[in-house]
């Protein structure tokens, strides 16, 4: 596995707290990431938590919009959802751009909010995990374009065919995040690739090496599996004066998250700081063992800052990580 390549989230939940609600832009603004070099962008899924425009409908207008960027979902919730209409949605999104999806998954942070958002829908907080589990699993098998059936705790089905089938042969790549032991067992159980956020890159190697022994084992006398591609899912505030870049920071996660800074720190990648200090943080990550970052931009302009970030961090970075 070589090379780096880096991609942008787009601003869906800072589209809704300045109360915009203008998918149009941000479709314009996935255009200027392809045309800037970026290779990929990304749009985050959270109906009643961090209310946003929906992903799948803002990545279908983005592949009609593009012609080169992968286009992912940092993440989709599928436990939200019944696996054969997301397995329908996501085949249809495949196809449509021309197999370019990344079906970014996890189960929903633990915390009161995420929480309030599963009893909404009527899903079961607490089975959140099994749910997801079993939805790849039976999402995998309708991706074959065959007629299928499936049998699990949360989910049965006899006789099913999805049409049209993905265009790649076993659907998108599927990507889980997560740390901690449970969840880096899921990833190398299930995933083709990690999209984490640790707030260190010591943590981030570590959980690595337990994803790379996990996989050693389970291949143990069996076929080999696709690779698990490593990512990193980080949140960036960059600007010529650090300290302005720290008070921008702070005020953008605060409102983004209703939590206080050092909350969010303590659990996600979150920097602040010049370009060339962006380039070496991020450039810590990928010593690591990154090999596809997503960044998220802490900013009030992202049309001016994704320009700067693609002229002030990107070629240093790829420069230094070819």
């Amino acid at each position: 596995m070589s090379g780096l390549k880096i991609g942008y989230l787009l601003p869906t939940r800072d589209q809704t707290v300045r109360a915009e609600h203008e998918p149009g832009r941000l479709v314009a603004q996935a255009r200027r990431a392809e045309r800037l070099g970026f290779d990929s962008v990304w749009a985050g899924d959270s109906p009643v938590t961090r209310p946003r425009a929906d992903p799948l409908l803002l990545l279908a207008a983005v592949a009609e919009a593009t012609e080169r960027v992968a286009l992912g979902t940092a993440v989709l919730l599928p436990a939200l959802r019944h696996p054969i209409l997301l397995a329908h949605q996501l085949a249809t999104l495949d196809r449509l751009s021309g197999g370019r999806l990344i079906a970014g998954m996890g189960g929903g942070f633990p915390n009161p909010d995420t929480r309030a958002q599963f009893t909404a829908v009527g899903v079961p907080f607490g089975r959140r995990i099994s749910r997801l589990e079993e939805s790849v699993d039976a999402m995998r098998l309708l991706w074959s374009g065959e007629q299928v059936s499936y049998r699990g705790e949360h989910f049965a089905f006899s006789d099913v065919r999805i049409a049209p089938p993905p265009s790649r042969p076993g659907g998108p790549p599927v990507w889980l995040a997560g740390t901690g032991g449970p969840a880096l067992r899921r990833v190398a159980r299930l995933a083709d690739g990690w999209l984490p956020y640790p707030p260190t890159t010591a943590t981030y190697a570590e959980d690595l090496r337990t994803v790379a022994d996990e996989l050693r084992s389970i291949e143990e006398g069996a076929p080999p599996r696709r690779p698990v591609t490593p990512a990193l899912y980080a949140t960036l505030c960059v600007d010529r004066d650090a300290e302005r870049a720290g008070m921008r920071l702070r005020a953008s996660v605060e409102c983004y998250y209703d939590a206080p800074l050092e909350k969010i720190a303590s659990v996600q990648a979150l920097f602040a700081g010049t370009p060339r200090q962006a380039v070496d943080r991020l450039a810590g990550y990928v010593a690591a063992g990154a090999r596809h970052l997503v960044i998220r931009l802490a900013t009030d302009d992202h049309e001016a800052d994704l320009e700067e970030f693609a002229d002030d961090v990107l070629p240093f970075l790829r420069e230094e990580h070819r």
